[in-house]
């Protein structure tokens, strides 16, 4: 009979003499490729006989048959073929394309164990018996009808290989993965045939091969690409870590690598990326680099006598050593290119390598271009453009369901353009993405100075960008411009400044212990970063909140989740697209523009975030330290309400003591956390001092927050603007004298008339409780009475901030110590610097932003 033998392997080399010796005719032998320069057993007996020899890498792409390979097949003429351990996907049509079909030989454990992994399931299982079977071909191509059965005694102390050594011959296990298990036995059959011999499975219609599992925390929120894998309880997700596979229970392991059947192994990160880039055309001065690359390819594969393109390092009889060697020839030659030895495996043949190395020397990356879906509008003399989308890991992408909101101009009451509304799920894909970036990422392998200057490149593009974000925050908050550029951005890019000269300046200490005698002991502290950050920021300095806060966190190492408020989202997804822009790893800031009940929630329920930050009322930041606590106990930093009392004696520089407090309350229309909310004037200036203010307010201009002349704009939404109507209708009610505002502009937008309030009683509501808004609040004292108006000042339970005016050092020294608040400030007002530590008292909160907090 005419057979085609198809197989590999010292078995294979057997049942091919067993063949011929029964007088069969073997018209052609379909072998594997030689590996380190050696044919395979079978391969090189069927050559020594004069037979036609065979040595294709793969039968199959994409699930069918390649032509070529298949025609050479056929143009042998078998009437039937015998495959003796095959190990390759082999096509259907060339199953059945003999008269007779197709018969396998394969070491299985008899009727019980069939195919792959039967030697392990005997021992496991402790059967008494082993061997082979032969089987006729289909479609499962090893579950065929049985035809004979060898079978040998298993020893007591038997293991895998002594079998394989004393009866099959085969070359070893090969793991083929049954999808059909839970997530832990996944992983432990995954990890249990690691590096060799490989578990195995079908992928895109070819063989792959899986390597360097890990098991993921139940409840691991999973970001990627889907990938088919056939058998699977779900498909499988190719992200920057790896891809993610699921077991039956639902639960999820993490692969690393991945090998193909050409022997091409790669970064499962990369599954859908490699091989999709196009080649780079190399210059002259590159092609001569590639050819002294060549030089020392030949120098380490000794027994190869040319290196072509396709030359592959590791099948050419590379080893460990010989990566270690190429990696530091090339640092060599090319200071330039840091290679790692994870470089050189994940490409492996000539060509590869040497688009690798010269897409490093030229600063390249794989890194997907930046795609962004503005929002333009001409305004202030110029065109802005705006993302309106949410940000994760390094994407601008819509909310789940495609939902969204419309963000509202203050200025007039318009719609500026519809952002995406973040939900519960967006907010997992966002933290997952960070933890991911923190733990397996490039933002985790970065050293500190590194992380400096990615900070001080986005203080850099947001100086650039500077007039383009004060626009935004003056359409999107009501912010006047000239005070939006000084300010909101101002301080916003000095705060990144700032906190990326501290990157590589975060030090432990060593601490001086006994000794336990008689050997010696050391002990040190080291600050590590703590790993994903929630960021909850408020309405009334959309930018420079998120400053604050972030940039701290970024300049610690840890990745940050920030839910903008809802009112102004405008300015952080602006702050994204430039941080993208900056080169800020994927996953390292995410920002989810959304309600505070669903994204805030949802942040401080969240199992995998370690802290938040959160500026707002002292109502939510109860609520959000509570949930916090439930949670996983993460740390939680909370800037809350004020009502910061400033306390104004009769020996004050009064000119300055008027402009300052006019400052202390009307500074960003009030929508200040540290805005005086009482005035306490001594009684013998207390007149004077109102006289002065009323006159000062009226001057006030209030218009649009673009035009350079204003100096008081709209407030942010209508919803604060109906409350400031509300609070002030409540002071009159109460008893308080109305001196000038207390209204509505009658003019579109929400504009609000700078408001004084005299003849405050401290019983009084609006005595007690914060305005965030332009009304200040004044209350006379008795003249030389320090001690009494000191605890009217400290009887509330805010302690955020608070002032003293004065020109008796001793005084102001005596007042600041006793005014229970965060920061006091003497002869000044709202002067607040990066490097001061900021945060309050009491219900104001606890943790400090800015400055050295340590």
């Amino acid at each position: 009979m005419r057979i085609a033998v198809i197989g590999q392997s010292v078995f294979g080399l057997e049942v091919y003499k067993e063949l011929r010796k029964e007088g069969h005719t073997i018209v052609g032998v379909f072998t594997i490729p030689d590996k380190d320069g050696k044919a395979d057993p079978l391969g090189a007996e069927a050559e020594k006989d004069g037979v036609n020899v065979f040595k294709f890498p793969r039968w199959r792409l994409k699930g069918k048959g390649i032509p070529e390979v298949v025609q050479v097949y056929k143009a042998t003429g078998a009437e039937l073929n015998v495959m003796p351990f095959c190990s390759q996907f082999i096509p259907m049509e060339v199953i059945d394309h003999p008269a007779h079909g197709s018969i396998i030989y394969h070491p299985s454990l008899l009727p019980r164990h069939r195919g792959a992994s039967a030697i392990n399931w005997t021992l496991i299982h402790g059967d008494k018996k082993g061997g082979f079977t032969v089987f006729w071909a289909d479609d499962g191509l090893d579950t065929g009808p049985i035809l004979l059965q060898r079978e040998c005694d298993v020893e007591p102390d038997d293991t895998v290989n002594t079998i394989y050594k004393r009866f099959l011959f085969p070359e070893g296990v090969k793991g083929t993965i049954d999808w059909n298990q839970s997530a832990q036995v996944l992983h432990n059959w995954i990890r249990g045939n690691d590096k060799v011999p490989g578990a195995w499975a079908e992928v895109d219609g070819q063989k792959v091969t899986f390597y360097g599992s890990s098991l993921l925390d139940s409840g691991a929120t999973a970001i990627g690409q889907p990938l088919e894998i056939p058998g699977a309880s779900q498909p499988g997700l190719v992200s920057k870590a790896g891809l993610m596979l699921f077991g039956n229970d639902g639960k999820a392991l993490l692969v690393k690598n991945l090998q193909f059947e050409d022997g091409k192994m790669i970064a499962a990160a990369r599954y859908f990326s490699s091989g999709s880039c196009a080649s780079v055309e190399l210059t002259e001065e590159e092609k001569a680099f590639a050819e002294q690359m060549r030089g020392v390819w030949k120098s380490i594969l000794t027994n190869v006598d040319a290196i072509e393109d396709s030359t592959d390092f590791f099948k050419s009889g590379a080893a460990s050593m010989d990566v270690v060697r190429l990696v530091e020839e090339v640092k060599l030659r090319a200071s330039g290119c840091q290679l790692q030895n994870e470089d050189v495996y994940m490409n492996t043949t000539f060509q590869d390598f040497i688009q690798m190395c010269v897409r490093k020397l030229r600063g390249e990356d794989d890194e997907e271009e930046l795609v962004v879906d503005y929002v333009e509008k001409n305004i202030n003399n110029m065109t802005i453009r705006m993302p309106h989308q949410l940000f994760i890991n390094g994407e601008f992408v819509d909310a789940e369901g495609g939902k969204t909101y419309k963000t509202i101009n203050p200025t007039d009451g318009t719609a500026i353009c519809d952002v995406s509304l973040a939900q519960a799920s967006d907010v997992d894909r966002a933290v997952a993405a960070a933890k991911e970036a923190f733990e397996e990422g490039e933002w985790g392998k970065i050293n500190p100075r590194d992380r400096g200057r990615l900070l001080y490149k986005l203080a850099d593009l947001m100086e650039e960008h500077q007039e383009e974000l004060a626009t935004i925050e003056s359409m999107d908050s009501g912010a006047v411009y000239t005070l939006a550029l000084k300010t909101h951005v101002g301080m916003s890019i000095q705060t990144f400044r700032y906190f990326a000269g501290w990157c590589d300046k975060i030090q432990g200490c060593t601490i001086p212990i006994n000794q336990a005698r008689p050997n010696r002991n050391l002990t040190f502290t080291k600050k590590e970063p703590i790993g994903v950050c929630a960021i909850v920021i408020p309405w009334n300095y959309p930018l420079m909140m998120l400053a604050w806060k972030t940039a701290a966190c970024l300049a610690a190492g840890n990745t940050v989740v920030l839910k903008p408020a809802q009112v102004t989202p405008l300015t952080a997804m602006k702050f994204a697209e430039l941080a993208a822009r900056a080169g800020f790893p994927k996953g390292v800031i995410n920002i989810l523009p959304g309600s505070g009940a669903l994204v805030g929630q949802r942040l401080s329920d969240h199992p995998d975030v370690r802290k938040l930050g959160f500026t707002g009322s002292t109502e939510i930041g109860k609520h959000i330290m509570k949930s916090c606590a439930v949670s996983n106990v993460k740390k939680v930093s909370l800037e809350l309400g004020g009502k910061s009392p400033l306390i104004i004696f009769s020996d004050c520089d009064m000119d300055k003591a008027v402009r300052m407090g006019l400052s202390a309350v009307f500074f960003n229309k009030g929508e200040n956390c540290i805005a005086a909310g009482r005035l306490f004037v001594e009684e013998n200036i207390h007149d004077q001092y109102v006289k002065r203010v009323v006159e000062e307010v009226k001057k006030m201009k209030i218009g649009d927050p673009l035009d350079r002349s204003t100096d008081h704009g709209p407030q942010n939404h209508k919803a604060h603007l109906d409350k400031l109507v509300e609070y002030c209708q409540t002071g009159v009610r109460e008893g308080a004298t109305l001196v000038c505002g207390g209204k509505q502009v009658s003019r579109p937008g929400f504009f609000f008339e700078p408001t004084i309030f005299t003849d405050v009683q401290d019983h009084m509501f609006i005595a007690i409780e914060e305005s965030f808004g332009p009304v200040m609040i004044l209350s006379k004292f008795k003249s030389g009475d320090v001690d009494e108006v000191l605890r009217r000042a400290n009887a509330t339970e805010y302690g955020l901030a608070s002032g003293v005016f004065t020109r008796d050092i001793s005084k102001a020294l005596y007042v600041s110590e006793k005014l229970n608040a965060g920061t006091v400030f003497v002869n000044t007002y709202n002067k607040t610097d990066v490097a001061a530590p900021f945060g309050g008292f009491k219900q104001s909160g606890f943790g400090k932003d800015l400055g050295k907090t340590c």
